[in-house]
């Protein structure tokens, strides 16, 4: 692999590492399967589309977190005020969104951002055309990795840690379990969003099915991150998730150098998945059957 091509394995790597910080929140920390996901992608990346080619970039990332945080907090009202089960509040809300994002692109299946100024290009006299997509976007999941450290360990960040471990006992507590559920999908959507946002502008198009698959994404870089650094400080679980989603997609990017399909990544993406989830299951079956031959040996 060449220089440019490491380098856009590791650009890509920073988005998807905001699209896996949402799906921790959902997936690790309030532990609901959000299927919303690949709505909200789409979302930010058609309203970040549309503001780019109106000439307000910025607006548009800001848009597109607002947009994704309705999107997810739709989702938790489904869920938490009208009863609707949690695979299916978010294959409702996905499902919607597909309309929604259509009549957002002007009922167009792809926008071309080429020849339009991005978040980038006020950076590339300061940092130089060829590292200005590189630095943006690891100082931004810096930040956004920051954020979400302090705001974990808020009282309305605690509050939604305590919901996802034992709704029961906060509840007892006179908290307000559906509130922090409604408060923690509709952040987790808000990044996911801003990750679509981002990859809009980065690639310099939108496509209406550019959010296909993303939340296979976001779990390969959580289940990858938390298999090589398996350690509970929370600063540490956040890092091991953009470290999963950097390495995520060097794996991605090599086997596209070994001749695999652009077409296959998917299924690539899956056997990886599965693959990782398998690991833990594995290791405990070795373990065991160690312990028990010894105990038979002796």
């Amino acid at each position: 692999m060449n220089l440019f091509i490491i380098q856009g394995g590791f650009e890509l790597g920073c988005i998807f590492t905001i699209l896996s910080l949402g799906l921790f929140i959902s997936f690790k920390i309030l532990n609901i399967p959000d299927l919303t996901v690949d709505g909200s992608f789409t979302l930010g990346a058609a309203v970040s589309a549309m503001l780019t080619l109106a000439g307000h970039p910025f607006l548009g990332l800001a848009a597109a977190l607002g947009c994704g945080g309705l999107a997810g907090a739709v989702t938790g009202i489904l869920q938490t005020k009208l009863k609707v089960q949690y695979i299916l509040s978010g294959i409702l809300t996905m499902t919607g969104l597909y309309s929604i994002n259509l009549r957002i692109m002007d009922k167009r299946p792809t926008i071309s951002l080429f020849g339009f100024d991005s978040i980038f290009t006020p950076f590339n006299q300061l940092f130089g055309s060829a590292y200005a997509k590189t630095i943006v976007l690891f100082l931004l999941v810096v930040l956004i990795i920051i954020f979400m450290l302090l705001f974990l360990k808020t009282q309305s960040g605690l509050a939604l840690r305590a919901t996802g471990d034992n709704e029961v006992m906060v509840r007892a507590s006179s908290i307000n379990t559906d509130r922090m559920k409604i408060l923690g999908l509709a952040l987790a959507n808000a990044l996911v969003a801003l990750s679509g946002a981002v990859f809009a502008q980065h690639q310099s198009f939108a496509d209406l099915s550019s959010g296909i698959g993303m939340m296979v994404i976001g779990l390969a870089s959580i289940i990858i991150g938390e298999s090589l650094i398996n350690r509970k400080p929370l600063l540490v679980r956040l890092i091991s998730v953009a470290a999963g989603a950097i390495i995520y997609r060097y794996i991605l990017t090599i086997a596209l150098q070994f001749g695999i399909e652009a077409s296959d990544l998917k299924l690539l993406s899956a056997i990886l998945v599965t693959a990782a989830i398998s690991i833990p299951s594995i290791q405990s079956a070795i373990a065991f059957r160690r312990r028990k031959g010894g105990r038979n040996h002796a």
